[in-house]
């Protein structure tokens, strides 16, 4: 076969390394120079080159270079393999100016064996990812929910509690089970390792599924809604009252959109770093709420709190249905798991944070709402469409611009830090085989997952741009809760299937068992509640990734196009395949 281009397939070798004869001064044993190799690619580009085909790791073609000797390379001896060209230095440093050049140059070398998620996560942004992300723009602009389906201001505090405890249930789970498995994807990893053992071909489906659905919809869905509501506050103040265009507003949604997945891109200790800022300026926020409630309460406005339980409804129903809202806005006490290969010393910070930052969630939320209830009646907190605002109105007076600053730097904080955790399940699931394998490359030197954030940008900001992506959420979301119900049946089964596996932290067997409860009601709630075709055919989505999985991952077919997708990838973003190295 005649080809005229090179593709960074030489990063496929890393594991390989080893077998490289220590009798060649000349070779490249552990890196390569990247002008090296971009200067070998120029000089091809213009010649027709023969080469051979034969699979190798990670199912990427290995191609080599019969004739690249006339550049000054050498074939280097690989064990059984045969003779097979890495990319070395070349013998004589005067056969090419190429040489001189590179080999004056103090651009770092890449490190082919360590090639792999840079452990960059400790426990006070492990708590800032957690804290970020559960605590979105909701509770600034319309907490009525839980308040609306309890009926009375003493219900209401008492579900908004629970909500917290149930949150925090479901993420001691999920620490047994990321302190035992410590790979990054969170339910992914976890429906994985509990399922496919069961059965070669159906084991694997409940992961493949989870992938399906969360790739393509519900992360850059919930990725563009948060980005939407930043663009509502950051338009608002030049259109006024009049209101600004829903082009316009869409615009800068996807102007956040790729601002924060660049940074994400760039850097994993700066999206980290971002998101610690933002989310103490979000405490900061809520901490002059709650200051203002307490001053408030001081000041003798409790006539609405004294209304303790009046007009509590009697419906179980709507007591189940504050719950259902309730719980929705504690989501996101499982993102800290999507990146468990990337938090330092995971069996200690990843519970630690957990513990941490929920109970501080919980204790925000009901101090949110004792300080809108010193000011507000019910009927003014159902009433409003921007609950803080009016609050702040009442009690900040001209300082209340406070307010809609806060709901940006909490909206981009969500953002951030859901951005963040998305890209890590595509990341995961093209490593295992379930998706493309170039969507499981990291970056060369940022080690970030590039491919997968980009993937993930682009299906946000089309959705943001041509779909319905409210009512995405509103008919995706009870998917999310069954595959929350999933991972709970994962942890008893490998309680089961796995007794004498080493688990640094246990939570008692009744609590996944009360989750998975609490998960089949909120599955079933909605339903039940506001029957409408659109949750059968969010349901027909979801399973309708069985289409792929037959032919892609049971018979392991390939589109020949991806092949020369991967190389494309891998020259323009400079990325390669990573491994997944178990936590000491």
């Amino acid at each position: 076969m005649l080809v005229n281009r090179i593709g960074f397939t030489f990063f496929c070798h890393g594991s390989d390394s080893s077998n490289i004869s220590h009798n060649q001064p000349s070779v490249y044993q552990d890196s390569v120079n990247m002008k090296d190799l971009l200067a070998l690619k120029d000089k091809i580009m213009n010649d027709s080159v023969l080469v051979e085909e034969e699979p190798v790791r990670n199912g990427i073609k290995n191609i080599e270079l019969l004739d690249l000797t006339k550049f000054g390379y050498e074939k280097v001896p690989n064990g059984e393999k045969g003779d097979q060209l890495l990319l070395c230095r070349q013998v004589s440093e005067k056969s090419s100016s190429m040489s001189s050049s590179s080999s004056s140059s103090d651009e770092p070398k890449v490190d082919l064996e360590l090639m792999q998620m840079k452990k960059r996560v400790g426990l006070l942004s492990g708590v800032a990812l957690i804290v970020g992300t559960m605590i979105g723009s909701g509770i600034f602009i319309s907490p009525k929910g839980v308040l609306q389906s309890s009926g009375s201001v003493g219900l209401s505090l008492i579900v908004w509690s629970l909500c917290g405890l149930i949150a925090l249930l479901g993420a001691l789970s999920y620490a047994e089970l990321g302190t035992m498995i410590t790979k990054s994807g969170a339910e992914y990893a976890y429906l994985q390792e509990a399922f496919s053992p069961l059965h070669r071909i159906l084991g694997p489906i409940p992961s493949f599924l989870f992938a399906w659905t969360s790739v393509l919809i519900l992360k850059p869905a919930l990725f563009g809604v948060t980005s939407m509501s930043f663009a509502v506050y950051v338009v608002e103040p030049f259109w006024g009252p009049c209101g600004s265009t829903d082009l316009i507003v869409k615009l800068v949604a996807v102007l956040c959109l790729f601002l924060i997945t660049f940074i994400n891109a760039y850097s994993v200790s700066l999206a980290t770093k971002v998101q610690n800022f933002f989310t103490v300026m979000k405490l900061i926020a809520i901490a002059i709420i709650i200051g203002g409630g307490a001053y408030m309460l001081t000041q003798g406005y409790t006539e609405h709190l004294e209304t303790g339980f009046e007009d509590t409804t009697e419906s179980v129903s709507m007591v189940a249905l504050a719950f259902y809202d309730g719980l929705w806005a504690y989501d996101g006490w499982n993102n800290l798991n999507y990146v468990t290969e990337e938090i330092r010393q995971p069996y200690k910070n990843l519970p630690r944070a957990i513990m941490i930052g929920i109970p501080l969630v919980t204790i925000c939320y009901i101090c949110i709402n004792i300080s809108y209830f010193t000011v507000l009646s019910k009927q003014d907190i159902l009433l409003s469409n921007a609950v803080a605002s009016t609050w702040g109105e009442f009690v900040l007076g001209s300082a209340a611009i406070i307010i809609p600053i806060s709901v940006i730097m909490s909206a981009f904080g969500g953002a951030n830090g859901t951005c963040f955790t998305g890209g890590r399940v595509m990341y995961v699931a093209a490593r295992e085989g379930h998706l493309p394998e170039v969507f499981s490359y990291i970056h060369v030197k940022q080690y970030t997952p590039l491919p997968s954030l980009v993937v993930s940008v682009i299906l946000s900001a089309a959705m943001v741009l041509f779909g319905e992506i409210f009512a995405l959420i509103d008919f995706f979301s009870f998917t999310a809760w069954f595959f929350y119900g999933l991972t709970m049946l994962s942890l008893i089964v490998l309680r089961c299937t796995q007794k004498e596996r080493k688990r640094p932290y246990k939570v008692p067997l009744f609590v996944p068992i009360f989750v998975l409860l609490v998960s089949i009601y909120l599955v079933v709630a909605p339903i039940i509640q506001d029957p409408r075709v659109e949750f059968f055919y969010a349901f027909l989505f979801s399973i309708s990734g069985i289409v792929f999985y037959v032919p892609f991952v049971v018979y392991k077919k390939k589109l020949p196009v991806m092949d020369k997708i991967t190389y494309f990838m891998q020259v323009v973003l400079m990325v390669a395949p990573s491994k997944f190295v178990p936590a000491e």
